[in-house]
């Protein structure tokens, strides 16, 4: 029997695992989102793609080694981000060529790490939680790590804040006013290589960086002032998060009972459905307003 007249499945809020599954995946959802605002408008969801892709890397080779994912989650994207910045150069084609050299060399090492947590470990379901996640095996010692990282990745955004957002949006002038694009793209990977190891360790390695660009791409979509996409972005994550737990949760009782939808699919499909509804809202709205611009400029007949 459900409760609040059948939305909410019974034991959601007592349930342990569900009260770490939110903790865990607001506080990321919301780091997420924040980045993911600098990410979009610098124009490096590739970068952030491939990181993310990278972690499978840190996270097989974790399991292998028997230590928490979430380490090697971290140790990946830190690496895989500093080896982009360092090779990368500063014209967005260096950067392009670089990430993607470095994304196939760490797939070729996730792909033969994950085949030796298969056959040669007694570890199971490695290559399904390291991909595609599941924020319900998340264990509660580990919150406080996660909680750490998602304050630190904070902290670097405050500090950095105007000049990450000078130079993602006028680079010549950032320059022209002193700002060092290096140091700041540094810090700016930094932060971002954390929330992706943060979104990987909720949801994935293959899907987290979904929680990263998908908020922010849709908060873009409805704002242009920069501080309101913050909060705008952070929130949307927020909600397909939670919206994704409980979802997963309830369709345990859903038919055929006992066989409940995976939680990183829903958390993936609630940030696209979200999406593409502002994405056509506002271009239904923007051709809307053209259409009757338009009318106000046409003449009337002219009388001679």
């Amino acid at each position: 029997m459900s409760v609040l007249g059948g939305v909410i499945a019974p034991g959601f809020f007592s349930n342990p695992i569900v009260q770490t599954a939110l903790v865990v995946g607001g506080v990321v959802a919301v780091v997420s989102g924040l980045v993911g605002v600098f990410t979009v408008i610098r124009g490096q969801s590739f970068t952030t793609e491939a990181i993310s892709d990278v972690g499978a890397t840190g996270g097989s080779g974790a399991y292998l080694v028997g230590v928490s994912a979430l380490a090697g989650f971290v140790a990946a994207a830190v690496v895989s981000a500093g080896v982009i910045e360092m090779i990368g150069l500063r014209r967005p084609r260096g950067r392009d060529i670089a990430t993607g050299i470095v994304l196939g060399a760490a797939l070729g090492f996730a792909a033969l790490f994950l085949y030796f947590d298969t056959t040669h470990t007694s570890t199971t379901g490695a290559s399904i939680t390291i991909l595609f996640g599941s924020i319900f095996v998340i264990s509660s010692s580990v919150v406080p790590t996660i909680v750490g990282l998602s304050a630190l990745v904070l902290a670097i955004v405050v500090v950095f804040y105007r000049r990450l957002l000078l130079t993602a949006l006028d680079s010549d002038l950032a320059a022209a006013r002193g700002v060092s694009a290096r140091w700041v793209g540094l810090g700016y990977l930094l932060a971002l290589s954390l929330s992706v190891a943060l979104s990987a360790i909720t949801i994935g390695a293959v899907l987290g960086v979904a929680l990263v660009v998908g908020p922010a791409a849709t908060a873009l979509h409805l704002t242009k002032r920069p501080g309101f996409a913050f909060a705008l972005s952070g929130l949307i994550g927020l909600v397909a998060v939670w919206v994704g737990i409980l979802l997963a949760y309830d369709s345990y009782y859903w038919p055929p009972v006992g066989r409940g939808w995976p939680v990183s699919f829903l958390v993936v499909a609630l940030i696209f459905s979200f999406y593409v509804s502002v994405h056509v809202a506002t271009q239904h709205a923007f051709k809307k307003k053209r259409h009757i611009e338009t009318d106000d400029g046409e003449s009337g007949p002219v009388c001679h």
